[in-house]
């Protein structure tokens, strides 16, 4: 039985693709653990694209909310930018954890 494992492990053919299969995993440009590495980067994107067509989407929908109505318009100026008219104060209050 060992004999036979040992024959086996010695034909050139059996050599040849073990020596190729250990080259491709560890040496390779693309080896293993680059495309573990791409893998990750991978989902990493395809969550920040997900991110960012959902804060496109939400920002459309307030240029749309503030193209048709006028006191949204300055609502958001108010409170984004803090603007005023002449005659008036701005207090703003900043809460601080303890």
């Amino acid at each position: 039985m060992v004999k036979k494992i040992f024959s086996f492990i010695k034909n050139k053919y059996v050599i040849v693709f073990i020596v190729l299969v250990t080259f491709i995993l560890f040496f390779d440009k693309n080896d293993i653990f680059s495309q573990i590495e791409l893998t990750k980067k991978l989902h990493q994107l395809q969550d920040e694209k997900k991110y960012f067509t959902d804060e496109v989407a939400r920002n459309k929908a307030d240029m749309n909310e503030l193209k048709t109505n006028p006191k949204n318009l300055e609502k958001f100026a108010r409170e984004k930018y803090l603007m005023k008219k002449d005659n008036e104060d701005i207090f703003v209050i900043i809460e601080q954890k303890k």
